[in-house]
């Protein structure tokens, strides 16, 4: 299978992935983009959300640091209160 294509842009801005690059990129329809432009240059890079298992190493490391700076949950509950214009 090849690396390149061609494809054209419709009226609306949309373009089509070739199926063998979806196929190859196992992309599926609502698939997510990040999109970054230059020059003549575009470049499409799939996203996926991370698995929620995969926040389990980072929710520790960030318990462990609130532990370690003496920040409490009252100290959160406060700046979000803050933040939406309460107390």
């Amino acid at each position: 299978m090849a690396n390149l294509a061609t494809t054209k842009m419709s009226s609306k801005g949309q373009i089509v992935i070739p199926e063998d690059i979806r196929k190859r990129l196992k992309l599926k329809s609502g698939s997510q983009f990040m999109v970054m432009g230059e020059n003549d240059v575009v470049i499409l890079k799939a996203i996926t959300p991370p698995a929620i298992h995969e926040f389990d190493t980072l929710i520790a490391a960030v318990r462990k640091q609130a532990k370690a700076s003496g920040l409490k949950q009252s100290d959160i509950s406060e700046a979000i209160a803050k933040v939406r214009g309460g107390k």
